[in-house]
């Protein structure tokens, strides 16, 4: 029985063979070929702009170093009456304060009284020039001494604080008041030390503060050539315009143009990138393929990058998302299918 199924076997497996070799219909050579897969991404374009490259700093807002001040007494005494309050503006020369000028208006009146008896002496010589000159020092001094007992604003500005009250004592070391300048704002930046050799004056400043996307132009007035040893970071100011709607010590965020370049072709920053080598390459889309090109890349400004190549021009389409997968396959052109721009 054995002997009998081993020979129904081997004719079973020679059949299969033979159908194989001889029956089984052909495949042609479309149907051999796979089909080609379409990497799926996202392009951009080359623009033709200006790039620039920037240091970026923080600091407050604050008034010019001529544009802020302290008021102060000339003479010590008693504060009279208060002619000012917290956020008020005044003009220059505007008197804010007044000390008790009683002592002082007796003492005028005594060397005026001195002063018209030597002058009718001196019609009658009855006194001398001497005397009647001395006389009228004595009421120069008098009224030099009455004027110390008003403080006046050294410009025009704000009042932004108030230390006394009508009634109390003040010496030459109290702070009546405080005022600054609104007109005359700055930005005090700290600038990181390996940075301040790159800083000069009138140097474009964009300022910003955390709140707002808005950006309010400067120019760079002030560099310090010392850094602070404690911060490591050396000092820049740039005057505000007027109406910049800033407020003293504000925090912002400054970026101070160290570098300008007109006219160069930029990629988008995601078109750019690496094969294992180091080589800087682009995606560029011609027609239904990416076809990658050696570029030199050069100066990053935000999501832009210059770039520079043969064949590279304005308006090129380029692969920005997927743009690394398709350098990092070797392949120099790729079929794609664009998603997204």
């Amino acid at each position: 029985m054995k002997k009998r199924i081993v020979p129904i076997v081997l004719v079973g497996v020679l059949a299969g063979l033979a159908w194989m070799v001889w029956f089984r219909p052909v495949k042609t050579a479309e149907e051999d070929k796979k089909p080609e897969a379409l990497v799926p991404v996202q392009v951009g374009k080359i623009i033709r702009t200006t790039l620039r490259s920037y240091v970026t700093a923080y600091g407050i807002v604050e008034p010019e170093p001529a544009a802020g001040a302290r008021l102060a007494v000339g003479v010590p005494g008693v504060v009279a009456a208060v002619n000012c309050v917290e956020g008020q503006h005044v003009e220059k020369g505007a008197v804010l304060f007044e000390l008790d000028g009683r002592a002082a208006e007796v003492a005028v009146q005594f060397a005026q009284k001195t002063v018209d008896r030597q002058r009718k002496l001196v019609l009658t010589e009855g006194t001398s020039q001497k005397l009647l000159q001395d006389a009228e020092q004595q009421l120069a001094s008098a009224h030099a001494q009455q004027a110390l007992l008003q403080v006046h604003a050294p410009f025009s500005g704000t009042i932004t604080r108030v230390n006394t009250k009508a009634g109390e004592a003040a010496d030459l070391t109290t702070v009546l008041a405080e005022m600054i300048d609104l007109d005359r704002l700055v930005v005090s930046l700290n600038v990181p030390s390996a940075e301040t050799g790159m800083l000069k004056v009138s140097q474009p400043v964009e300022v910003s503060t955390g709140d707002s996307t808005n950006t309010i132009s400067a120019s760079l007035g002030f560099t310090s050539a010392q850094v602070d040893p404690k911060s490591g970071a050396g000092l820049a100011r740039a005057p505000l315009p007027l109406n910049s709607g800033l407020r003293p010590g504000q925090f912002i965020r400054a970026r101070i143009v160290i570098e300008e370049r007109k006219d160069r072709l930029a990629a988008p920053l995601a078109s750019v990138a690496r094969d294992s080598s180091g080589a800087t390459f682009i995606a560029m889309v011609e027609g239904e393929k990416a076809v990658l090109k050696p570029v030199k890349a050069g100066l990053r400004d935000g999501g832009w990058i210059e770039i520079e190549g043969d064949g590279i021009e304005a308006d090129k389409p380029v692969v920005t998302e997927g743009a690394y997968g398709l350098i990092m396959t070797q392949q120099f052109a790729t079929k794609i299918r664009v998603v997204g721009e």
